[in-house]
């Protein structure tokens, strides 16, 4: 099966059983360019129930070959469809920029992270050990990682390739059979690995791909033979997910779910550095991102310095947002009219009482969703720009004078995905990062994450983690045998 998908010849099938086919579902999905709001396609496949199926029932019966294939052969598969992600990365990246928006480099960094995924947990494959326990009592104890059988992954828009990775890599690795279902929003470079996987070696029914909406994530999510669903997307359609998982068969969950991440600057930091990781941290693929640093408090000793140099930062970018296939941009469009609307919605009402506007908050052009960084300061800490995830590239930003202040600002909600403290005092940071209520922690950093550390949040930023070990133990059920010597 030869690859020769790009934006002139999309992938507009599905690919279950090593197989592209059409979908049974008569119903289609469109989707739109983000730069200029022009039609991609209109006939993208939506998979509905006899899909879904399908997809299972050609994962359980090659479940107990994928189960009991060597580990080194496994590894090599995977590296191999790593190696492949990466030979046509430019047109993967293509076919996710063409509905999603985001600049060539932002896409390169995409895909590099989905195909390193598949590196780092190919190297796990013989590596993820069991252990035994004393036998004094006359019991041997062995424990073992076993894998929990058929299970998928519920991608976002925002990272369609790296999230794949995240969930798909580990699954694979662990000896189980995956079912990917990318976003309505952003199908194509999801669609388009079915002929790579192929090409990798992987055997009929161990990796599939299904198209589809929230109607698609439905089924899964409460299909009576899929062991385990990792969703990456809001907080409100990952409680449907646990929901749905719960009243099935108990389904394992993963959720990684919205942020409203903190950055803590101190008097005593390295101000260029700071302003350097929170003018990144707000731009990166538009604001889009779960773990973005949207509100920024500031210590009142550098509050002034700190305002000017990140004011200075964003309206510097403002001159490189635009067309995302030209190498100059750096900050494309949001990724469709829906969240153009949603983010212009909390920017327009954020003018009314809420904070005042320091930067940004106008349209770039007058076609396609783009958007100026927009800026916040003097804000009411109940408003929602303050307490809600926008998903775009808008912060607030605040003063503080102690510790004990900004610590009970940045833990009044109801996330905890990342946080991030800018200091030069080490024992303060290592308190400040004790203190956070998220999952993830950056000293003189923030609003990042690395394959081999677990990746995850607390209160409602999600269930469980993603990356290093840990995804490795969230797709195996632990058993433990007891042999009695004693017999």
């Amino acid at each position: 099966m030869a690859f020769n998908f790009s934006k002139d010849n999309l992938p507009k099938k599905l690919f279950i059983n090593n197989e592209y086919v059409d979908s049974k579902n008569p119903n289609k999905l469109a989707v739109y360019d983000p730069k200029d709001g022009s039609l991609v396609a209109d006939d993208v496949p939506l998979a509905g129930e006899g899909d879904v199926d399908a997809a299972v029932l050609a994962a359980v019966k090659a479940l107990p070959r994928w189960k009991n294939t060597p580990a080194t052969q496994k590894r090599d598969i995977m590296l191999k469809f790593a190696d492949l992600l990466e030979h046509h990365a430019a047109a993967l990246t293509e076919l996710t920029r063409i509905t999603l928006g985001s600049p060539k480099d932002m896409g390169k960094g995409e895909l590099k992270l989905g195909s390193e995924s598949f590196r780092y947990n190919a190297g796990w494959t013989d590596k993820f050990t069991g252990e035994s326990l004393p036998q004094e009592d006359g019991f041997l104890k062995i424990i073992r990682n076993e894998p929990l059988g058929v299970t998928a992954g519920i991608t976002p828009w925002n990272g369609p390739i790296a999230t794949m990775g995240f969930k798909a890599a580990p699954a694979l690795a662990t000896g189980n059979c995956f079912i990917l279902k990318p976003s309505e929003k952003t199908p194509f470079a999801s669609l388009a690995i079915g002929a790579l996987i192929q090409e990798a070696g992987f055997p009929p029914g161990v990796f599939q791909v299904l198209s589809g909406d929230g109607s698609t994530g439905a089924l899964i999510s409460a299909h009576m033979r899929i062991r385990k669903v990792s969703f990456t997307g809001s907080v409100a359609t990952g409680k449907k997910v646990q929901e749905l998982a719960a009243r099935s068969n108990l389904k394992r969950v993963t959720l990684e779910l919205g942020g409203k991440s903190p950055a803590v600057v101190f008097d005593d930091c390295d101000l260029e550095n700071a302003v350097t990781w929170t003018v990144r941290a707000l731009t990166a693929n538009t604001g889009q991102i779960c773990y973005a640093a949207t509100r920024v408090y500031v210590q009142e000793g550098i509050y002034d310095k700190f305002i000017q140099q990140y004011k200075q930062r964003l309206q510097a970018l403002t001159g490189s947002i635009g067309d995302p296939e030209q190498e100059s941009t750096a900050i494309g469009p949001v990724v469709d009219e829906a969240q153009f609307n949603r983010v212009n919605g909390f920017i327009e009402r954020g003018q009314h009482g809420q904070g005042k506007l320091l930067v940004g908050g106008r349209r770039v052009g007058n076609k396609g969703f783009f958007i100026e960084p927009t800026v916040f300061t003097d804000v009411d800490t109940a408003s929602e720009i303050h307490c809600q995830e926008i998903f775009g590239p808008v912060s607030v930003v605040k003063s503080f004078k102690t510790e004990e202040e900004v610590m009970a600002l940045s833990n009044d909600t109801n996330f905890g995905l990342m946080a991030g403290v800018f200091t030069q005092d080490i024992n303060r940071a290592l308190r400040i990062a004790s203190d956070f209520e998220t999952g993830m922690v950056g000293v003189n950093c923030v609003s990042l994450m690395m394959l081999n550390s677990p990746f995850g949040g607390t209160k409602e930023s999600g269930i469980g983690r993603e990356c290093g070990i840990h995804a490795l133990r969230a797709f195996t059920e632990t058993k433990t045998i007891m042999v009695n010597l004693t017999y």
